[in-house]
């Protein structure tokens, strides 16, 4: 079974689990703004339920396609659901894609240097596109998650750049396809990737990528990132639920259909008519 992705040592460590001030939330944590003790439970029970996961998806003795990486709390768990108010549900995010509406969402919290974020942005994502977001079951969110150093960090605000021209999932794709990596992430490379992803203003996408609002946007990201427990990468919440590394297909089949069945349930419940 993949394992997750991690930093080296020179890589930035995650800050101690402390209640964030206010003013550094970013908008997807408002709830958590509002009720700033339950937030910073949330985070230490967080911390605890994504590391295990991760622990359970590097563990040497795997069965691989097993739900092992997903974790089986119950569906009622006031962890999850504070976890599930991450979602930014909003119609502007250019670094998302489906229905804002749709009953399941999944961030994923990634490094463009990740060799298993690749696997599964070419291997997993396409078909969980194809099967639940073209139908309308799932929406995806993407969290810059960059833990590899400068590099990484630049690929990051080039991908929030080429989302201000409706680019990001075009960029995604070219970073992450076979052999991207390899040729590395400095400047000529990067605007490269930005021509291959049809990117129509380059000067623009320079200063963009190169902007204040480049990193705070790439900042929130990867606080959130941390604030949850993750450390390494890819990371995944679906209705709130972690799932950590590039698992096979079937896990995050499973984790999706099951989300979707609840969130039916609990639409359905007090209705005699269904």
């Amino acid at each position: 079974m993949p394992t997750p992705s991690r930093p080296s040592p020179s890589a930035k460590k995650p800050p101690s689990a402390k209640k964030p001030s206010a003013k550094k939330q970013p908008s997807a944590r408002k709830s958590f703004a509002r009720k700033p003790m339950l937030f910073g439970l949330t985070v230490v029970l967080a911390a605890g339920l994504l590391g295990f996961v991760s622990y359970r998806a590097t563990a040497p003795d795997e069965t691989a396609g097993t739900p092992a990486a997903v974790t089986t709390a119950g569906p009622d768990s006031d962890v999850h659901r504070e976890l599930a108010e991450l979602a930014r549900r909003d119609a502007g995010d250019k670094l998302a894609q489906g229905r804002t509406d749709a009953p399941v969402v999944l961030i994923e919290y990634a490094d463009f240097q990740c060799g298993y974020c690749g696997k599964f942005a070419r291997d997993t994502e396409p078909e969980l596109i194809k099967r639940y977001v073209d139908d309308g079951t799932l929406r995806i969110e993407w969290r810059n998650f960059p833990i590899f150093g400068e590099a990484s960090e630049a690929a990051a605000r080039a991908s929030w750049a080429a989302g201000q021209q409706d680019r990001f999932w075009a960029f995604h794709r070219a970073a992450y396809a076979e052999g991207a990596k390899e040729k590395g992430f400095g400047r000529d490379r990067i605007e490269d990737l930005a021509q291959l992803a049809g990117v129509k203003d380059l000067d623009r996408f320079v200063r963009d990528s190169d902007s204040a609002a480049a990193t705070e946007a790439v900042r929130a990201d990867r606080e959130q990132a941390y604030g949850i427990g993750a450390t390494s990468t890819p990371s995944f919440l679906i209705n709130g639920r972690p799932v950590a590394g590039a698992q096979p297909m079937a896990v995050f089949t499973q984790a999706i259909e099951a989300a979707a069945a609840e969130e039916a349930n609990v639409g359905n419940a007090g209705d005699p008519a269904k």
